[in-house]
């Protein structure tokens, strides 16, 4: 049985909160350049440039790359085989949010009652999803979500009778509505099966895989790709101001489900989709 201490969780949770947000993982500033290079209208690459530019002062002054720093959402792979020392699992998370976001002057943006709306002032409660794993690991990944583009998500409970027509056009609706709100060029997670929390979980945690992965499954593959080039014709383009680039990734995670359902969720993330993951 391997331990693991809290205060060595806390403390990789706060620099993975500050890290996450000044500093785009490489392959989505390359999908960003990239993008420039394949996309036609001039002014959709003098935004593009601009996003770039946006990324690099942010990494070099060590700034946000965006001023809304999100909600701290968490998937955490813990594994069997590891005993939690010193305290809570998810207080010691919470404890690193609430130090990364403060001591990291990242904007707190979680209020304590969704109705009554006083900010809890240091970004806490976090939102923890947890898998409990074989072996001896911690494996810990953030995606702090900006509401902008969270606002523009869906779920639909389709039907089997809708079949794949009917996904197809639940997630490029989702693009069309959420239009210049979402702050393209999107990055659009897509769950698929399960039920209706689950079908939201795996549309969230496909935003943590890095665009130009694929699906493992083959169908499943050609309809991120199949999306991909639908979305990207519908002419929305950088900050919805026209182009063909409208989205950088379609991300779709899938789940068994019951015989007499088909759930669909489109979980939308503006361009930048920020996401760290570390390995204790």
């Amino acid at each position: 049985m391997r331990e693991i201490d809290v205060k060595t969780i806390s403390d990789a949770v706060r620099n993975l909160c500050i890290d996450a947000n000044l500093v785009l993982s490489p392959e989505m500033q390359s999908k960003i350049a990239a993008a420039k290079e394949t996309e036609e209208s001039p002014l959709a690459r003098s935004i593009i440039d601009q996003l770039i530019e946006n990324m690099q002062i942010a990494k070099e002054d060590r700034i946000p790359i965006c001023q809304d720093t999100g909600m701290a959402v968490f998937f955490v792979e813990l594994g069997q085989d590891v005993h939690i020392t010193g305290g809570d699992l998810s207080a010691a998370i919470n404890d690193g949010v609430k130090r990364g976001y403060t001591e990291g002057y990242l904007r707190k943006s979680v209020v304590g009652d969704p109705l009554i709306r006083e900010n809890t002032k240091d970004n806490t409660p976090a939102i923890i999803h947890y898998d409990i794993v074989p072996g001896d690991g911690l494996k810990i990944t953030i995606t702090p979500k900006g509401f902008g583009s969270e606002n523009m998500s869906v779920l639909k409970m389709l039907k089997p009778a809708d079949g794949v027509e009917g996904v197809k056009e639940v997630v490029i609706d989702a693009a069309k509505n959420a239009g210049p709100n979402a702050c393209p060029p999107f990055v659009i997670g897509v769950g698929i099966g399960g039920d209706f929390e689950l079908v939201a979980k795996l549309a969230k945690k496909a935003l943590t895989r890095e665009p130009g992965s694929r699906n493992p499954f083959p169908h499943i593959a050609a309809l991120e790709e199949e999306l991909l080039e639908k979305i990207n014709s519908l002419g929305i383009g950088p900050a919805g101001l026209g182009g063909s680039t409208t989205a950088l990734a379609v991300n779709i995670e899938t789940y068994p489900t019951h015989i007499a359902g088909l759930p669909v969720a489109v979980n939308m993330c503006c361009h930048v989709d920020r996401h760290k993951t570390i390995e204790i």
